[in-house]
């Protein structure tokens, strides 16, 4: 992952920091490239928050139960049958030691087919853990 300076937020993260992010985001990574979508939900605090644009060009913003994140992640990954990876550079700025946005420059390819994506989480840590709360993207609204 690179890093902004940390001045931005007045927080100063340590390595454990940054390292118990980067498990995270591994382990969601490995659960993405298997289409488990039940254990990528275990990974979420719900109700989760979803901000993006829809077709018309204004923002949409809405919250997902467990049971509508998997059900549109499920349709949306597909039922497993074709060849998906990612490579994602990643950008925390850690809020605090609880609070992190991660800005995700990523490239997808599917069957040979490449595509760029840029979103932004919004991860929180409890009890030890981080859990994304909020997950932003462009162009998704129609489907909020």
């Amino acid at each position: 992952m690179t890093r902004l300076p940390d001045t931005d937020t007045g927080y100063v993260p340590t390595d454990e920091d940054r390292a118990s992010l980067n498990a995270w985001f591994a382990e969601y990574d490995a659960h993405s490239a298997k289409r488990d979508v039940e254990r990528m939900a275990d990974l979420a605090v719900f109700p989760l928050n979803l901000v993006s644009d829809d077709s018309a060009g204004d923002g949409r913003a809405a919250q997902w139960d467990r049971e509508q994140f998997v059900g549109t992640m499920t349709h949306v990954m597909g039922d497993g049958s074709e060849d998906i990876t990612f490579e994602s550079t990643r950008t925390p700025v850690f809020l605090s030691p609880a609070m992190a946005v991660v800005f995700t420059d990523s490239v997808m390819t599917a069957n040979g087919e490449t595509q760029r994506l840029r979103y932004a989480d919004i991860l929180i840590r409890r009890g030890g853990s981080w859990a994304f709360q909020t997950m932003i993207q462009g162009g998704w609204g129609d489907n909020l």
